[in-house]
């Protein structure tokens, strides 16, 4: 009987399909495999996932540099698991294997004590011998010392080295964040400030003289963050208005040892909470007096970090990022009396991205490099810290992602950057220097790719490893200077990746909702795919606006291609309103997240549909975490006419709830109805489909009471889904067991079939 409802189910379901489906999927027969049939896609996808482990295909490496010298190490996967590691020479353009750990696993273990798993040990630090012969490393917690010539391992207490730092760039540059730059004792080192009694007293070096600056302030308003002009005659304060953080709270219901459950509480400041505010002070040490700078209370961020102009004493600036993210400025203070005076003032309708605002100031030159979207595109203006006349650096429609160094002895800014080259992924990452004037700019890494490099000590050399999603890694040596190949170190194979069965993912373009803008994704196939048959497409969702997420650089073994094996076409997209496009792209997130980008993803995949009869847009499934929780879950209530399943995982569900520096940044301030209407639990009553949610109940990122009140309204319209809450577990996706669930209710809800039953172990008998 149960065969012959599933066969009626079939017919019907097929007939459905095919009267929806457009001519060329009327080729392909909707893929519906029986119980058997999952049962053995389960077990190819294990045997699969187990397989892509053991190949040993290259990703990357990490050049691992010898302080004050231009030789590094670095370890490659080699055959049987193993790792081999190898020494560079940039300088002779030499390369050389150390060793591979099989050859050391067993007087590794016997020297450490510990097993060494399947013979493979990771080293975790490794420098050598002036002369080259000896290789000191660490492994287990221990250090051992290995002859490059006899092959002699010992244990060593040699461990003295100085490490390099891939990421330090050429001048040291403080970020926005870090806060002010506070001193109790003053340059000159004759005096010594406190706040006593919320009140500022200076008294001197040798305890003779004693100043009290201040008469009112108090413990409830105190003043406080102190900050020394270089001249020591000028103390900048703020007089604070404290304001305590809020709590969230969650309970862990199955610690060991215990019968109760913990609460637990952290601060958490969510969208319109009150923040401590500052009012900056000026105070003269000769005069033993103080003013109040015209300046506004500072009622966003705390006190900021000042910077002196070189080789005066009268004159600081700071930033001001004003709350609600629409106005940013570097703003003068002139110390002798209080006034300011704006060098940059931004301001925009919808948001200035707070995190990605980039400044340097170059105090001999008196210049000051930003990085801002005001034209349009992210790029680099040189300010004059003098005049406040500004030149914009670098132009065009593309994007710069980041400021990697500013040399201020031959006025060059280092950069990386995307989306310069016509014709191709405007993703792509590539890493260029160009003039203070915005003249010889110089592409670093021209092959085409998404590039990652990490430059030698005195950046005589770099080494580049680029790829992309479906073109194996290259990685190369080159002379800064003249950018020729010193040598190719490694260069990826995908023969054997290949010879597993699995697919390369594809990439794929379409128009977005304006008909004109690329939408660029990825899509994986399942390794055994039936050019006859149909699959359902689930999309791996991430929407969050402070940067695009589709993957770039080469990688096989991911969740995308694991879910892909059982039956799926798994696909991931970059819709409009996330970053690293155009200001235009990005502002359709500006108090509306609830867009997600999905009218250009529905545009996609019913393009990708139209080129593929194999993909069968009518059971389209989805699933994401964190901002990609609150979207898949959004999928099922906004666009249900699409989407018909979704897991939705440690969600954001109505961003009142979630942290206020992130939902802010993008819904605005302050907090207006559009939070409410667009908010997943006041819409819950729309649901359709079906849904599964997951929360770990000690998630410190997202309060898990978001996913609960959505639970909640969900139970309250009577609307039916899945629930999965996992005892202990933080911010997650729901880990192993969550990832099980997953898939399984994917083959159930759009499959329609069931998965197995893992509580009788169903996959090992059969």
């Amino acid at each position: 009987m149960a065969n012959q409802y599933r066969s009626l189910f079939s017919a019907i379901f097929i007939l459905t399909i095919c009267t929806a489906a457009s001519a060329q999927q009327k080729t392909a027969t909707p893929y519906l495999p029986t119980h058997a049939e999952v049962l053995q896609n389960y077990k190819a996808a294990d045997a699969l996932d187990s397989a892509l482990k053991k190949v040993p295909y290259l990703t990357g490496i990490r050049p691992n540099w010898e302080q004050g010298s231009n030789e590094f190490w670095y370890g490659k996967k080699t055959a049987n698991n193993q790792t081999a590691y190898i020494l560079v020479d940039a300088d002779k353009g030499t390369r050389a294997t150390l060793f591979e750990t099989g050859q050391l696993s067993s007087n590794v273990s016997r020297l450490t004590g510990k097993p060494v798993k399947d013979g493979v040990f990771r080293v975790e630090e490794m420098f050598f011998s002036p002369d080259k012969k000896q290789a000191t490393f660490k492994t287990l917690g221990a250090w051992l010392k290995y002859d490059l010539a006899t092959k002699k391992i010992e244990l060593t207490k040699d461990s003295i080295h100085r490490r390099y730092d891939n990421d330090k760039p050429l001048q040291e540059r403080h970020f926005r964040w870090e806060g002010a730059n506070t001193d109790s004792i003053s340059p000159d080192k004759k005096w010594i400030v406190a706040v006593k009694g919320g009140n500022i007293v200076v008294r001197s070096a040798d305890k003779q003289t004693e100043i009290k600056l201040t008469t009112d302030g108090n413990a409830e308003k105190p003043y406080g963050e102190l900050a020394w002009s270089p001249d020591s005659r000028h103390l900048v304060g703020y007089r604070i208005d404290p304001r305590e953080a809020k709590k969230v709270y969650y309970l862990l219901s199955s610690v060991p040892g215990t019968t109760r459950a913990v609460l637990k509480s952290h601060d958490y400041e969510q969208p319109g909470d009150e923040f401590t505010t500052y009012e900056q002070y000026l105070f003269n040490i000769d005069t033993k007096t103080g003013i109040k700078t015209d300046a506004e209370k500072i009622d966003f961020f705390g006190a900021p970090r000042l910077h002196w102009r070189n080789g005066n004493s009268r004159y600081f600036t700071y930033e001001k990022a004003d709350r609600g993210h629409q106005r940013f400025r570097v703003i003068e203070v002139d110390v002798n009396t209080g006034k300011t005076r704006n060098i940059i003032d931004e301001k925009t309708k919808t948001f200035i991205y707070e995190q990605r605002i980039f400044t340097f100031y170059d105090a001999k030159s008196h210049k000051i490099v930003w990085v801002t979207e005001k034209d349009g595109w992210r790029h680099v203006y040189m300010v004059d810290e003098l005049t406040g006349a500004q030149k914009l650096v670098t132009k065009g429609n593309w994007v710069v992602r980041d400021v990697d160094s500013v040399d201020v002895s031959k006025k060059q800014i280092w950069f990386r950057g995307s989306g310069r080259n016509a014709g191709e992924d405007p993703y792509l990452m590539y890493f260029y220097r160009i003039n203070y004037d915005g003249g010889n700019l110089v592409d670093l890494t021209p092959e085409r790719g998404n590039h990652n490099i990490v430059f030698s000590p005195d950046r005589k050399y770099f080494v580049d490893t680029y790829s992309q999603v479906n073109v194996a890694p290259k990685v190369v040596l080159k002379n800064t200077a003249t950018l020729k190949t010193v040598a190719e170190l490694e260069h990826g194979d995908v023969n054997q990746l290949l010879a597993t069965g699995v697919k390369l993912p594809e990439v794929f373009v379409a128009k977005a909702r304006d008909g004109k803008t690329d939408i660029w994704g990825v899509i994986y196939r399942p390794a055994n795919m039936d050019p006859q048959k149909s699959y359902p497409v689930i999309e791996n969702i991430y929407a969050g606006p402070q940067d695009s997420f589709v993957p770039k650089s080469f990688s096989v073994v991911n969740e995308m291609q694991s879910i892909a094996q059982l039956g799926f076409i798994v696909v991931q997209i970059d819709g409009m309103g996330t970053a690293n496009r155009s200001k235009a792209f990005h502002d359709i997130c500006w108090q509306n997240l609830a867009d997600a980008g999905f009218p250009d993803r529905i545009l996609w995949m019913k393009a990708l549909a139209a080129k593929y009869p194999q993909v069968d847009i009518s059971r389209v499934g989805v699933y994401g975490t964190s901002a990609g929780g609150q979207n898949s879950s959004g999928a099922l209530l906004f666009h249900p006419e699409f989407y018909k399943a979704a897991v939705s995982a440690c969600g954001c569900h109505d961003n009142r709830i979630d942290k206020q520096w992130w939902n802010e940044q993008w819904m605005g301030y302050p907090v207006g109805p559009h939070y409410e209407q667009q908010s997943n639990i006041t819409n819950a009553g729309k649901l359709q489909g079906d849904l599964m949610l997951i929360v770990g109940e000690a998630d410190n990122n997202v309060p898990p009471e978001s996913t609960y009140r959505f639970a909640d309204a969900l139970i309250k319209s009577n609307k039916m889904f899945d629930f999965l809450m996992v005892p202990g577990m933080g911010h997650s996706d729901g880990g192993p067991y969550g990832r099980k669930k997953k898939k399984d209710f994917f083959v159930k809800h759009l499959l329609h079939a069931e998965p197995p039953a893992r509580n009788v172990n169903e996959m090992a008998a059969n």
